[in-house]
């Protein structure tokens, strides 16, 4: 099993494991409330970006995947993060017992294919190295994260509450057929 995090380079980006000196990037991004609108709607502080970025790091360690931290080629800057987690949410076993992708963009980052980008190529990853069933939750109200995980081949499982929040439970046993 990988234990160390593979480095994936795309067409603008770099999907890469995030260092020490991310941190303080990492922390920004999780600090803006228009990122975390849909993502439990609060603000991380300090504190629980530090535990989140620590959890991330050991995750590749424990499971084999994880999380990349996504890079602008052009600027080298910390633009989100892609990937991997067991999150143990309580949500039933057929969504517990897969590996749930997640993505998150810096507010400035958005809009512009970067996160169907980095989300894309984290899946292909997956697909080759291990492959399997994925899940993902999704914030009902949040568009265009439902979309993206359209594209990447995911279907509705079910709606669920989560945290007081109505969430979609998707799920993706496999890459998407391409034209």
């Amino acid at each position: 099993m990988i234990r160390s995090t593979p480095m994936i380079n795309t067409a603008r980006l770099t999907l890469c494991a995030m260092r020490p000196e991310d941190f303080e990037r990492f922390a920004e991004i999780w600090r803006d409330p228009c990122v975390v609108e849909h993502i439990g709607g609060s603000p991380r502080s300090r504190g629980e970006s530090w535990d989140s970025f620590l959890r991330n790091a050991g995750h590749w360690q424990m499971a084999g995947f994880g999380q990349w931290g996504i890079l602008q080629q052009s600027n080298r800057k910390l633009i989100g993060q892609a990937g991997f987690f067991y999150g143990n949410r309580g949500l039933g076993e057929d969504f517990d017992a897969c590996p749930e992708a997640g993505w998150v963009l810096a507010t400035e980052a958005q809009g512009q294919g970067l996160g169907y980008e980095a989300a894309l190529a984290a899946h292909d990853w997956f697909d080759r190295i291990m492959p399997g069933p994925l899940v993902a939750m999704v914030n009902a109200a949040n568009e265009s994260s439902q979309k993206l995980a359209e594209k990447l081949g995911y279907a509705r499982m079910r709606v669920a509450q989560f945290n007081g929040t109505d969430v979609q439970l998707l799920r993706r046993d496999g890459p998407p057929a391409r034209a």
